[in-house]
């Protein structure tokens, strides 16, 4: 009786975990439909009138003064920026903060984590007024930099979540092999840190690809536009007709293609790096 009653349930419990399953995958399924509809009635819209040659005149024809693989170079620039800003800051401060024992340095660590509840809006006007002092109008430095301090506690945070997860004893062993943490964290820290750094390198391009703000705010000239910034202008730029409606929507779908290629190719390093932290030994 007793193992008909154990059988009877662990087949209940197999059923509702399929049937969860499929729940789940429907689910995802419609999530995802919802988010691709906007890209594909834009690719229907661009090749409904005059199919391929809609997307290469976009290239051999710019838009309001400016050619799309230029957009794209001015995304590029500022991730750089930004990346390589976020990059320098974090790392040594999340294996300062994880490794190294100094006054303060909670108090310093949980008050850096507070500029995560700072909007960006909220520093925009002494951020304009640094920015134009230093005369950094219309410079990959002066999109990058504001992008790279509203990114720098997450890095932070990031990093010395990793640094935390790294095990004391190798440090130890270094330092007996009279390693100073200049060489710890070099030789050490930074290769065994690389999914998360990898994980915060994607954050950061897919971030700058898609702010509108900074861009909006320090670049006046059009050959500084950004793919974000480039949505704006080639609505302005283009005229109601059906040829240019399709140029339009041609454009949004090349616009989009970077991010879009960034997350499909970064996904699994921003999941392992997110939760590469999450667990000690």
């Amino acid at each position: 009786m007793s193992a008909s009653t154990s059988h009877t349930g662990g087949f209940g419990l197999l059923s509702r975990r399929r049937r969860d399953r499929v729940i789940m995958q429907l689910f995802l399924g419609l999530t995802a439909v919802v988010w691709l509809f906007p890209m594909w009635s834009a690719l229907s819209e661009a090749f409904r009138l005059g199919g391929p040659s809609t997307f290469v005149s976009l290239f051999t024809d710019p838009l309001g003064g400016v050619p799309i693989w230029r957009t794209y170079l001015n995304s590029l620039a500022n991730g750089v920026v930004h990346t390589a800003v976020v990059l320098g800051v974090s790392l040594p401060a999340g294996y300062a903060f994880g490794k190294l024992q100094f006054p303060g340095r909670e108090l310093l660590y949980y008050g850096t984590l507070l500029f995560l509840a700072i909007p960006g809006t909220a520093i925009l006007v002494p951020l304009y007024h640094v920015t134009h002092e230093l005369g950094l109008f219309n410079t990959y430095l002066g999109v990058g930099l504001p992008e790279a301090a509203l990114t720098v506690p997450f890095g932070v945070l990031l990093m010395r979540n990793y640094a935390d997860n790294v095990p004391d004893q190798l440090l130890e062993a270094a330092i007996v092999d009279r390693a100073g943490h200049p060489q710890i964290f070099r030789y050490v820290f930074v290769p065994m840190a690389r999914p998360a750094i990898v994980n915060l390198t994607v954050l950061c391009f897919m971030w700058s690809l898609q702010d509108f703000l900074w861009p909006a705010i320090f670049n006046t000239r059009p050959e500084m536009t950004t793919a974000a910034q480039a949505v704006s202008t080639f609505h302005n730029a283009l005229s109601a007709s059906p040829v240019d409606a399709a140029r339009y929507s041609a454009s949004l779908v090349l616009l989009a293609l970077p991010a879009v290629l960034l997350v499909v190719f970064g996904l699994r390093f921003i999941t392992s790096g997110l939760t590469s932290g999450a667990l000690k030994d």
